[in-house]
């Protein structure tokens, strides 16, 4: 069973094969976007901006990776060190462990691209 599992309000789903056996298909067309500011994001920069204001810490103890984590939990995002290589594995990363503050869409619904 190959596919992708969706957050979506509260609810998780599995979508079945959604880019064919490729997993760089799944990711494509979709878009992190910060909920607050309804703000693509575009960069690295832009997201550790975000996840800063948040209380998220950068992590340094693998330079091949960006990391960033909570000191009052358990929990570590873990992102490729080139922001060209973010899959949107990563993005469901991220929308689990920040709830309400981020959310992946399609690049054909209307955000700001700042």
């Amino acid at each position: 069973m190959s596919g992708v599992w969706v957050f979506k309000n509260g609810v998780v789903r599995l979508v079945e094969n959604p880019g064919g056996d490729s997993l760089q298909g799944a990711a494509r067309g979709k878009m992190l976007v910060h909920l607050a500011t309804n703000q693509v994001v575009t960069s690295y920069a832009i997201l550790e901006q975000m996840l800063t204001s948040i209380g998220w810490e950068r992590y340094y103890d693998d330079p091949s990776l960006l990391q960033f984590h909570q000191r009052s939990t358990i929990h570590l995002i873990s992102l490729p060190k080139d922001f060209n290589k973010l899959r949107s594995m990563h993005m469901y990363d991220i929308v689990v462990k920040t709830r309400n503050v981020f959310e992946i869409i399609k690049m054909s619904e209307n955000v700001d691209t700042r």
